[in-house]
């Protein structure tokens, strides 16, 4: 760990603030140090509503709030305190039930948690981003009434160019409905992909543009790069975008990941009309979000124990949930029981009793995937953009100057520079000082006039390195059969966490959605005993039009720009 360093008094200073006519920030080549003018401006929260995934986890919150009150609230004890478990804990409490939540550490946030060091400065789990496609985030965020925390960014996407060191490519979706919107941002970019690979690209997706969904479910078995070979996409766009995309969906290369969860990214991200859009949260997310839903469901009767963290899951004779004990030895009963805890971590507490069974059996087929974040507190302001940027890098993932982009480390004369360190298997296990060095060695390569790998130009005043060795659930090809749903065998026992099953996948939204899908299955079972719920569409988009617009559109302009 560097020597620590005060930081500057200017640490809250706002920063330069421009109108609604303001051009979007530029990326500029800095020949030498010169004084920097930071210049940030956030963008108008987006109009969600007529989205149908939107109103689809509006009718679910609506369902869960208005259903009929239980003769006697239940005590649902929930074990973990993520997003998943608060979720859940919300929304019973929101359906007049009485949720114990147990956290095990003295941090609110799971894979979201963070700390504050010595000088004050907090440092994150990880780099959390908030996309527009997060439907049931945002239905929570309006719920809370805390959706000014959102700091939303242009609609764009920026990914650093390997070959070019200090210069960015573009994605700039265009203010226009989706899918027009995303298909006008990919064909307008000729820097990464060219026109024969882009419509190589748009043939490759043919099959799901012909089949929709049941296409894209059927593709878990191959990895990224496996259904690109097959479908004789050219290896260049996997180098391009998608070892890029990967490593920023799931911390993990394209031939790993499986390719579901890229269909189901391009899915939101083409189908929504604000689904790529990106927010920062405008501080640490146990303060800023973790902490409102605290308090939401506690003053509704529910509770929040920290430090309680579960030693054994107790059975009765029957195999149903007795209680939880926790490590000093107390006892926590309830009504009922659920685990919103990590797939690693609920592997180690199955009761012995549950383990022939083929849905607990199933959970080794998961595990999370090793996470590394850095906070690196630079000496000056680096010129940056307001907003997370792809590295394409083969050691960094995304990385943000976090004292432009959010309000919690505004800093006018010195940047902080928040980065993910992915694949991180083989990293995990090394120094700090050893990981410190290779991101220098890579941020040499971004800001080439301004960070040196010896510091002889920009100044480390200090570093955290945050080390997850199991975090989300690794997506890897294959996995989405071993999911388990919210409901068990167990009548008195459910599962939240982005391992479970539900279409998000290993995200925030995943988390929150898996929580609020847990709370509906005791809603069902109790609020509506004897009476039927009100129906809930379980649709979800297809890729169809906009993959069939794109490969109309990359043909039609591949053929124009052959024929000139």
């Amino acid at each position: 760990m560097q020597t620590q360093v005060k930081p500057s008094s200017s640490r809250q200073a706002q920063l330069v603030a421009k109108g609604a006519s303001c051009p979007r920030v530029a990326v500029r080549r800095v020949a030498g140090r010169r004084a920097l003018e930071v210049v940030a401006r956030d963008y108008p929260r987006p109009g969600f509503e007529s989205a149908e995934t939107f109103q689809e986890a509006q009718a679910l919150s609506s369902k869960l709030k208005d259903a009929p009150r239980p003769a006697k609230p239940l005590k649902v004890v929930i074990a973990g305190a993520g997003l998943a478990g608060l979720s859940a804990a919300k929304y019973l409490s929101d359906a007049g039930h009485h949720p114990i939540v147990l956290e095990g550490r003295d941090v609110l946030g799971g894979k979201v948690a963070a700390w504050k060091d010595e000088d004050g400065d907090w440092y994150e789990t990880g780099l959390h981003i908030f996309f527009g496609a997060y439907p049931n985030m945002m239905n929570v965020f309006r719920e809370l009434n805390i959706e000014e925390r959102l700091q939303w960014k242009e609609h764009s996407m920026i990914f650093a160019m390997p070959d070019s060191p200090g210069e960015f490519s573009r994605f700039d979706f265009p203010d226009i409905p989706a899918p027009f919107n995303g298909v006008f941002a990919i064909l307008r970019n000729n820097q990464m992909l060219t026109w024969p690979e882009k419509i190589q690209f748009a043939i490759g997706l043919l099959p799901a543009i012909i089949f929709g969904q049941k296409y894209v479910e059927e593709q878990d078995h191959l990895s990224v790069t496996q259904w690109m070979r097959q479908q004789g996409v050219p290896d260049r766009v996997n180098e391009e975008v998608f070892i890029a995309m990967a490593k920023a969906l799931a911390f993990i290369d394209p031939d790993r990941l499986s390719m579901t969860v890229v269909l189901t990214a391009l899915n939101r991200f083409l189908q929504e009309r604000h689904g790529s859009k990106m927010a920062f949260l405008d501080g640490a997310p146990p303060e800023r979000l973790c902490q409102p839903m605290v308090d939401h469901f506690t003053a509704r009767g529910g509770e929040l124990k920290m430090n309680a963290r579960v030693k054994d899951i107790v059975l009765n004779d029957d195999g149903t949930v007795k209680h939880y004990k926790l490590t000093n030895g107390d006892v926590v009963e309830g009504d009922l029981y659920m685990s919103a805890m990590p797939v690693d971590i609920l592997k180690l507490l199955v009761p012995e009793q549950w383990k022939p069974n083929p849905f607990f059996s199933q959970l080794k087929e998961l595990e999370g995937v090793p996470v590394i974040n850095i906070h690196i507190w630079f000496d000056r302001k680096l010129t940056t953009v307001d907003h997370l940027l792809f590295s394409r890098s083969p050691l960094l993932s995304v990385y943000a100057d976090m004292s432009t982009t959010c309000k919690e480390y505004y800093d006018t004369e010195k940047s902080m520079l928040e980065l993910v360190f992915a694949p991180a298997k083989d990293w995990i296990g090394r120094p700090d000082e050893e990981i410190i060095a290779a991101t220098m060695t890579e941020l040499e390569r971004l800001f080439p006039t301004e960070i040196k790998a010896d510091q002889s130009l920009a100044k480390i005043r200090k570093y955290k390195v945050i080390k997850t060795p199991l975090s989300v659930y690794e997506s890897r090809a294959g996995r989405e059969a071993f999911r388990p749903s919210q409901r068990t065998p167990v009548k008195n026992f459910f599962l939240a966490g982005d391992f479970t099953k539900q279409k998000y996948l290993a995200s925030m939204e995943g988390a929150i959605f898996s929580g609020k899908l847990a709370a509906e299955q005791i809603v069902n079972d109790y609020n509506y005993k004897g009476v039927a719920p009100p129906a809930r569409s379980a649709s979800s988009p297809e890729l169809v039009a906009a993959s069939a617009l794109l490969a109309v559109a990359a043909v039609g302009a591949g053929l124009v720009s052959f024929g000139q």
